[in-house]
């Protein structure tokens, strides 16, 4: 691997290598592990990571598929953010300031595609990284809402894609207080992975 910071093969790089900042969000790293399981990569594979925010997946890509890799964000700080932990792994990957449904049909066809963000508009993003995902490639799908989750799967249903895959996770994390160790709950994510027919 070309980085010395993380040269493990294992995904879930710990949260805290990182550069952060409170206004663009991560996926955290057990959920990240997970998603990245559920893509099936192999080496030299192409991937799209849409809605990077702090680009931990798209790193995570890189490291996994040493492949060309692809990250969307309409936030120009996302974007930024995404970069900078991109040379700070030293890995790289086009990074692509826009809103998914301008950017994604430019892109070519990838082995796989991460959606992390639709922005409101769920049914037309996810039509559109299916559309992106080669044959016998993997659609990865993380989902915090109820409404998200519903239109992700109908569309995932009218696209007949096969493999479904419904996992929701739910994490706790130790934190020591005075007495002892407690656990504190994150908020529930729904990982929907599938295979395009």
């Amino acid at each position: 691997m070309p980085t010395c910071l993380w040269d493990y093969r294992t995904p879930g790089i710990p949260d805290e290598l990182f550069d952060r900042t409170e206004e663009v969000p991560i996926t955290k790293e057990d959920i990240r592990a997970i998603a990245l399981s559920k893509l099936r990569l192999k080496e030299g594979y192409s991937a799209i990571d849409v809605g990077c925010g702090s680009g931990s997946i798209t790193v995570e890509l890189c490291l996994q598929t040493e492949g060309k890799v692809y990250a969307i964000d309409f936030d120009k700080n996302a974007v930024e953010l995404t970069k900078k932990n991109l040379q700070k792994f030293g890995v790289s990957a086009e990074v692509v300031l826009g809103k998914a449904q301008d950017v994604l049909p430019k892109l070519p066809q990838v082995d796989a595609v991460v959606v992390g963000g639709t922005w409101g508009d769920t049914k037309q993003v996810i039509q559109l990284a299916i559309d992106r995902v080669k044959k016998g490639g993997r659609i990865v799908i993380d989902t915090i809402l109820i409404e998200t989750m519903y239109q992700a799967l109908a569309t995932i249903s009218e696209m007949q894609l096969l493999e479904l895959d419904v996992t929701q996770v739910t994490i706790a994390k130790a934190r020591k207080v005075t007495t002892g160790t407690m656990m504190l709950a994150r908020n529930p994510v729904t990982i929907i992975s599938a295979t395009k027919a």
